[in-house]
């Protein structure tokens, strides 16, 4: 049964959230700026009137997660005298302590997602590396590992592109997650996956080790301005293959995308190969290959900007495209992460998706350092 010292302890991570979310602030706030959707003209400039009943649901969401909250401690700080009295069991006491602690740990993981591009969506990569139908296979199992985890959060997950293995698996995939938060929480997932297993390929059974890289960045909307030169990019179209009915293969309704520039401020040539196969409209197609090519150029502010902001404050500690983040050691049932050192024996529940304590060791370790 869950102890008075818990649900203090509980109570006291509520009350740093109300100081650290300057709840009080916030209801001033909202009130300033619900006052501004009343005004007589407010609807002459949807654009901005839009923005505006972004802003406010935003301030409102941080409001009524904190309230749920409270509801939700002051019930526990009641429940043990229901208990005693035999006006409540034992196990609904464990099971509301288990809900106000999920509550609060995820307004706690959200609370460090301060970058304005931790709010958006996500588009992520996945490409297989060294290692041959082995490493297929295992960018297939990441592909449903990171599905599962986006259904499993309440996200929208769609398959942008899909190149499959020639017998097994897949060569790469482009998935995007729709929702809010999306980026914030999987930017912990950018760099390269290590397994190691008794491979199944293998006519011995023999231990393997192959990699696969993930790459994600935000998934930009029309609020933010990427200015592109249409000078820079070259357009193929091709025939879609696998799954997608008999259209799908007989028209070219597939693009690809070839993007080459050069970075304004180093000179240093910027180059992006995106292929779409998402829709059977080649125009549709067109349009999600220029919005990811707007994510990843994005990204690519972001990390210069993370870059300047490392080497000022001389951080040692970089996290950076290419650096084997994670290993997953099927025969020794162990998944480790070599940043923050969190690990668990549970391999399964990983590979269905539940990748929420490696993210919110990341973030607690490197949220702030990763804005």
């Amino acid at each position: 049964m869950v102890t008075t010292e818990q649900i203090k302890e509980l109570t006291g991570r509520r009350e740093g959230l109300r100081r650290h979310l300057a709840i009080e602030d916030k209801l001033i706030e909202l009130d300033e700026e619900q006052a501004r959707t009343l005004a007589p003209d407010f609807w002459d400039r949807p654009e901005e009137a839009e923005k505006q009943l972004r802003k406010v649901a935003g301030i409102k969401s941080w409001i009524d997660d904190f309230r749920a909250i409270e509801r939700l401690c002051d019930d526990l700080e009641l429940m043990p005298d229901f208990v005693r009295e035999g006006g409540a069991s034992e196990e609904e006491l464990d099971a509301l302590y288990a809900e106000t602690l999920a509550k609060i740990e995820a307004l706690e993981m959200r609370n460090m997602l301060r970058g304005p591009e931790d709010r958006m969506g996500a588009i992520m990569d996945i490409n297989s590396g060294a290692g041959g139908t082995e490493s297929l296979d295992w960018a297939s199992m990441l592909l449903r590992m990171y599905t599962r985890w986006g259904e499993l959060n309440g996200y929208k997950v769609r398959i942008a592109d899909l190149q499959p293995g020639e017998e097994v698996g897949i060569k790469s995939a482009t998935i995007e997650f729709e929702g809010d938060y999306a980026y914030g929480f999987l930017k912990s997932e950018n760099g390269v996956h290590r397994l190691v297993r008794l491979s199944p390929f293998n006519a011995n059974n023999k231990r393997q080790t192959t990699f696969a890289s993930v790459f994600v960045s935000p998934a930009v909307d029309d609020t933010i301005e990427i200015n592109i030169n249409p000078a820079d990019i070259t357009w193929d179209t091709y025939r879609s293959s696998g799954a997608g009915g008999q259209n799908v293969n007989k028209v070219e309704t597939g693009v690809r995308l070839r993007y080459s520039s050069k970075d304004p401020d180093t000179g240093e040539p910027v180059e992006f190969l995106i292929e779409n196969t998402e829709t059977r409209s080649q125009l549709m197609n067109r349009e999600n290959a220029m919005r990811i090519l707007k994510s990843k150029l994005y990204q690519r502010e972001l990390e210069k900007r993370q870059a300047i902001q490392a080497q000022l404050e001389g951080q040692k500690k970089k996290i950076e495209w290419g650096s084997q983040i994670r290993s997953y050691v099927f025969d020794d049932r162990r998944v480790k992460d070599h940043r923050t050192g969190h690990q668990t024996s549970d391999v399964e529940r990983v590979m269905d998706g539940e990748i929420d304590d490696f993210i919110k060791a990341y973030l607690m370790e490197f949220g702030a350092s990763a804005q």
